[in-house]
């Protein structure tokens, strides 16, 4: 399914989705969404976002990598010791936010649809 239904050249159509490929990768996996929902709540020392989230240190350092590197995550190091880093949302991540929204919604709607469907199917 191409974005616009008016475009009917499969170059067109493949040009119209690179930009949600584009989101798909700056966005995907299992823990990216969940940290940047994290930091909305207010900003993190890494021990915090590790027990806050349940992942790993080890994948929570590489996704926090990640999301520096495409400027939504903004990494603070303090000259105290012992050294504290505190991460937290750039201003730029706050345009995720309606993206993250329809995904609630669209997200609560489908659970609805097939827990609904689970349960007549029973």
């Amino acid at each position: 399914m191409c974005p616009s239904e008016k475009i009917h050249d499969p170059k067109e159509c493949s040009g119209a989705l690179l930009p949600v490929r584009d989101a798909l990768d700056v966005l995907s996996g299992k823990w990216k969404l969940p940290i940047i929902i994290a930091l909305t709540f207010g900003n993190y020392r890494f021990k915090e976002l590790h027990r806050q989230i349940g992942i790993t240190p080890k994948m929570l350092s590489k996704e926090l990598r990640e999301l520096e590197l495409h400027q939504l995550v903004k990494r603070t190091v303090y000259d105290s010791t012992p050294v504290s880093v505190v991460y937290e949302l750039t201003p730029y991540a706050a345009t995720l936010k309606d993206v993250i929204d329809s995904l609630h919604n669209w997200g609560a709607q489908h659970r609805k649809r097939v827990m609904g469907k689970s349960k007549t199917a029973a």
